[in-house]
């Protein structure tokens, strides 16, 4: 063992570092299975904010890359081990605490983003930010990745419910912003640059997250058309007219997938499946879902239905939210997180079939449509050196088609590492520019998670 890593190990309570080759394995990679990541030196695996300093404070004095990571739940690389660096896992760190009179919950990163909605809906109120690993990920990972979910549709991303943060710099300072306030103009805004950094710019230690009485009572509707491009036209008519819950779209290549998998009862012939959710008070509920079927119906759906039985909704929004779980089992994957202006979804879906058949690789695709969010989700046979490679060209060319229609290369995944060469494309150079003066100032060292979004 390195001196320094003995140094490191003496400084922190027994059985926070570790050095086992086996165990320093666990860390290396989060979901996307980076092969460019390294073999880290140690993992801290934290237990309060002090243990982090400490950590930071190590790393800062050695020039040790550190990497922060969460649940290892993310899908771009953000969390890869970087060679002989330091990886912090605040996977331990998960105290939850709901202040019911502020509408608060005051969580550790480490807690799963589950944990957060069942203690709030212990007392009645709702943590919507709801990633479809909501059962697996960490709040301090979706704080990182900015994440999203089925209802932000309606009800927005992880940024538009973080009222504080506490967040160790990368010379081990830490320091508290925000708060329980909802309203707060004073000073900079610095709260909100931090939310969707990836561990760039400092690691958060604490969140304080707003939350919001219980959601109402949901009806759910499914409708089944012969292609994306129908279904994604109907997306684009509900959501001029009505703002449903949540809007999500399989194609048949996730829909047998995850009938293969595991069966949910859906009908395996259905070019697009499209599960839409109102959950508007009262009478209201039953006026957005008739114009919602209106709308399926003007846009060519086979077969429209809706149900307010919540174990039949449940089945087919697990369906939904089982689609990356399912796929992982046909091969390697190449996960895209790209989204366009609502109105040029169809746009999107026909040019990402397009790039499918041009490169012959296999892209099934999952939308949490409303928002314009979708997920091309290329599946290859890494045995395969020629299928690999057209695999790679079509992850590039997907994101460059999004950046070509005013889109985004993500919409709530993160640039990691897999998208951080296109990121240039879509911010321009001046922006680019401004983002590495912001880095520069809070981490002038690089230790922060370098290789990652810059």
């Amino acid at each position: 063992m390195h001196p320094s890593v003995i140094e490191l190990t003496e400084a922190l309570p027994d059985g926070v570092v570790l050095t086992d080759p086996d165990a320093l394995e666990r860390y290396r990679h989060d979901w996307s299975h980076d092969v460019t990541a390294g073999t880290p030196a140690a993992v801290v695996r934290a237990e309060c904010a002090e243990h982090v300093q400490e950590a930071v404070r190590w790393a800062a004095r050695h020039g040790v890359a550190v990497v922060p990571r969460g649940a290892g739940s993310g899908l771009s690389g953000g969390a890869s081990a970087v060679e002989d660096g330091l990886v912090i896992s605040l996977e331990r760190m998960r105290d939850i605490e709901i202040d019911t009179a502020c509408r608060v919950a005051v969580v550790e990163p480490g807690a799963l983003n589950v944990e957060v909605k069942q203690a709030a809906a212990q007392e009645g109120l709702w943590y919507p930010p709801d990633p479809s690993s909501f059962e697996m990920c960490s709040i301090g990972g979706n704080v990182a990745t900015n994440a999203g979910g089925l209802c932000c549709v309606k009800y927005g991303v992880t940024t538009d419910y973080v009222l504080g943060l506490d967040v160790v710099l990368a010379d081990g300072t830490l320091v508290t912003l925000g708060g329980k306030r909802i309203k707060d103009v004073a000073g900079l805004s610095l709260l909100k640059l931090f939310v969707g950094s990836e561990g760039t710019l400092g690691i958060v230690t604490r969140a304080i997250l707003r939350l919001v009485p219980a959601q109402s009572e949901r009806a759910t509707l499914v409708a089944v058309f012969d292609s994306m491009t129908d279904a994604s036209r109907a997306v684009v008519a509900i959501g001029a007219k009505v703002r449903p819950s949540m809007m999500e779209l399989m194609d048949n290549a996730s829909i047998n997938a995850v009938e293969d998998w595991r069966s949910h009862g859906l009908d395996r012939s259905a070019g697009a499946l499209m599960i839409a959710q109102s959950d508007a008070p009262g009478e209201a509920c039953a006026l957005e879902l008739a114009v919602m079927e209106q709308a399926c119906a003007a846009a060519g759906a086979t077969e429209v239905a809706t149900t307010t039985d919540p174990a039949e909704s449940e089945m087919f929004v697990a369906a939904r939210r089982n689609a990356f779980l399912a796929l992982e089992q046909q091969g390697s994957l190449l996960l895209e997180d790209v989204g366009a202006p609502v109105p040029l979804l169809p746009t999107l879906i026909d040019g990402i079939a397009a790039i499918a058949a041009e490169h012959e690789v296999r892209i099934p695709v999952v939308a949490h449509a409303g928002d314009g969010n979708t997920h091309p989700i290329i599946v290859f046979d890494p045995a395969d050196p020629a299928v690999e490679k057209r695999a790679r060209l079509a992850f590039d060319e997907v994101m460059s088609l999004a950046i070509g229609l005013g889109g985004t290369i993500t919409g709530e995944h993160g640039v990691g590492r897999a998208k951080r060469a296109a990121l240039p494309d879509q911010l321009g150079p001046d922006v680019m520019a401004l983002s590495r003066r912001v880095k520069d100032a809070l981490d002038p060292a690089g230790i922060l998670n370098p290789g990652a979004v810059l």
